[in-house]
């Protein structure tokens, strides 16, 4: 035992000779500390153990973009035309008023694309 003992040190001595760290999750895996090389290995983990999506957190024009590659994919599910059309007009809605706000001169200018209806609703029509 070293001669000079801190309070937090004593105080973990004490727990661990009570067996309150014994039995936990984890005991005798290696820590995860993710890649030296990603600076948010941690804030990935977190919200992958939290089960979030990072999704909000993204700029508007970001998302926006990431739903327009997603497309006409992610429209599969729908079953009616109208139903197509419909998220289609309001992705197109949502890209004009993000055109509209004003935009950090520090951030790079990113442009999110408007869909054709129409070119969307035919390939919907031939999934």
């Amino acid at each position: 035992m070293a001669l000079f003992e801190s309070h937090v040190d004593r105080l973990i001595r004490e727990a661990t000779e009570r067996g309150e760290f014994d039995n936990l999750p984890g005991a005798g895996k290696p820590l995860d500390l993710g890649s030296p090389d990603d600076p948010d290995w941690w804030v990935k983990g977190k919200l992958r153990s939290e089960g979030l999506d990072a999704a909000g957190a993204l700029p508007e024009v970001v998302s926006l973009r990431k739903e327009a590659a997603a497309y006409p994919e992610s429209l599969r599910d729908l079953c009616t035309e109208a139903s197509v059309r419909a998220v289609l007009e309001d992705y197109n809605a949502r890209v004009r008023a993000d055109r509209l706000r004003p935009r950090d001169p520090r951030l790079p200018s990113l442009v999110a694309p408007l869909v054709d209806v129409e070119v969307m609703v035919q390939r919907w029509r031939a999934r």
